[in-house]
């Protein structure tokens, strides 16, 4: 029973995963197209000035879910297998009034105090209507996440897929129209915040006529009742949730203070070209959720046991690789996007990206692990310790360093609370990672890494050039690594062709990798042992 429920769970998994994908690459790409225009027309000071207008608002939005949203995805999917219908109806409902609701509560607020923030703060009043315009991005925001949330609970992640598409192809079509016009940086806030707006509507239209409208109709909606059990789960998450969030706008509030537009600039741009990182982050950690929310840990243990372990080493399988080719091609991908403009970027991406490397020690899997099982509060506790380790280093390290200061404290803060949820899902459920396995995944990443950096750096041509050059030599080795060094074993392999067979016809391409893969592995592997569910 164990073996079938992980199976099925990880095929369900594989095929959300991969749906959500291909919206955040679409989506992605298509953002990226819009950065890489709007940063090649506006100077290096309006993209600075664009990133500090939208602090403010991004700050105040961070006290808009109250968790709603993780109890949402949580009661949704756990009803649905259970089969209770009708109280994924009540728990949907409630959810997306309360974010219409707390949306233009905050809305208002952000609006209100964009003087505020724009000269007392900011020491910039000029950019005080360009807050206001970004203000409306919280409710519009709020009501596209009502949706978006819905979609994940009920896994229809190719729902999901299309809003992130809808909302990046009006971002970049309005942002580049206006800022070409002639805009500059208001026109870039203006494209920013209405394509929120466009996606939000859309959203809630496509909720309500494929989700929502097909279930059971009910008597009466117990809106009160409903948030309450939901508030009593959420709760605890949301405050997690906004000290990260909030202590993510206090990093961006010193950079803004202590470091020049054009450092915000270099670091903005790196932003933007982590989200290349995020196109396997975030479909791993969103379908994690409500995996685990299907298994319950008193009557299945052991199945939690196995796709916990199964899902740290399937992630790092894919977030590590990814990682450090990001690493290793951050200069020319840099240059040849924006050639010499954005000198700084290149390192600051290299370093910001190593933090998904914590994915080999369970830093996807083991909050959404907790969550799932309703222990909200270890989380909290667990966020307050990386919370007083962030402030600390950040007041320490940004005002001398600047953005390498900054850095350094997000490498930092977060190491202790990882390994106490280790240890304490360890201790509670008798659940642990396969460090063996992490550390061969680490280290054949590591070593392509470091086999490409060489092998581009001895070539003089073009940075393109070197880029795609790159790329190919990259995938190459580390189809040859990863097996050679065990990291990936006969079994994985098996597995993961097993799991492929439900992404349609990207099947067939994946294959390609995965039976070279399997020959070295038959060369250089005698005996494995299976850590598969």
């Amino acid at each position: 029973m164990s073996v079938s429920k992980a199976r099925n769970l990880g095929k369900v998994s594989a095929k959300g995963g991969f749906n959500l994908f291909w919206g955040l690459a679409a989506s992605s790409v298509i953002s990226a197209i819009g950065v890489i225009i709007v940063g090649r027309v506006l100077s290096v000071e309006e993209m600075g000035i664009v990133s500090i207008a939208l602090i403010a608002p991004n700050l105040i939005k961070t006290f808009r879910d109250l968790g709603i949203d993780q109890a949402t995805i949580k009661y949704t999917a756990q009803y649905r297998a259970e089969n209770k219908l009708g109280n994924v109806k009540q728990i949907v409902a409630a959810e997306t009034l309360f974010e219409i609701i707390i949306g233009s509560i905050l809305s208002i607020c952000s609006f209100l105090l964009s003087g505020f923030f724009a000269t007392t703060i900011f020491n910039r009043p000029e950019i005080a209507p360009l807050i206001q315009i970004a203000s409306l991005i919280i409710f519009a925001e709020a009501i596209l996440k009502a949706a978006q949330v819905a979609f994940t609970g009920y896994e229809k992640m190719g729902l999901y897929s299309i809003t992130m598409v809808i909302q990046s192809t009006v971002k970049t079509g309005l942002m580049v129209f206006l800022v070409v016009t002639g805009y500059g940086a208001y026109g870039a806030t203006v494209g920013d915040t209405a394509s929120y707006v466009i996606a939000g509507l859309l959203g809630i239209v496509m909720m309500y006529l494929m989700l929502y409208n097909k279930l059971e109709k009910q008597k009466s909606l117990q809106f009160f009742g409903t948030l309450k059990y939901m508030f009593k789960y959420g709760i605890p998450v949301s405050i997690a949730w906004t000290i990260n969030a909030f202590l993510t706008q206090f990093y961006h509030f010193l950079l803004a203070i202590y470091c020049s537009d054009v450092i915000m600039g270099n670091y903005q741009v790196a932003l933007s070209f982590a989200v290349i990182v995020t196109f396997f982050v975030v479909p791993l950690s969103t379908i994690l959720f409500p995996a685990f929310s299907k298994i319950n840990a008193q009557k299945e243990l052991e199945t939690l046991k196995s796709v916990f372990k199964s899902s740290v080493k399937y992630a790092t399988l894919i977030v590590a690789p990814a990682t450090c080719a990001v690493m290793a091609l951050a200069k020319p991908a840099v240059s040849t996007i924006f050639g010499e403009k954005y000198e700084l970027t290149p390192i600051y991406l290299a370093i910001y990206v190593s933090i998904y490397l914590y994915t080999a020690i369970g830093s996807l899997s083991a909050n959404n692990l907790i969550n799932s099982q309703g222990r909200t509060e270890v989380n909290l506790k667990l966020t307050l310790i990386t919370a007083a380790m962030g402030l600390s280093l950040s007041v320490i390290l940004v005002p001398p360093f600047g953005v390498m200061g900054l850095l350094a404290t997000y490498l930092t803060a977060g190491i202790p609370s990882t390994l106490l949820a280790l240890w304490w899902i360890k201790k509670n459920y008798d659940a642990s990672i396969d460090w063996s396995s992490s550390a061969k995944i680490l280290l054949s990443s590591t070593i392509t890494a470091v086999i490409t950096h060489v092998s581009i750096s001895q070539l003089e041509q073009a940075n393109w050039i070197l880029l795609i050059v790159g790329a190919i030599i990259f995938i190459a080795v580390y189809i040859v690594t990863a097996p050679m060094l065990n990291a990936v074993s006969k079994t994985d392999i098996q597995y993961l062709k097993e799991m492929v067979k439900s992404l349609g016809p990207l099947a067939p391409i994946l294959n390609i990798p995965l039976a070279i893969a399997e020959q070295i592995a038959n060369i250089f592997q005698r005996t494995e042992k299976s850590t598969q569910p």
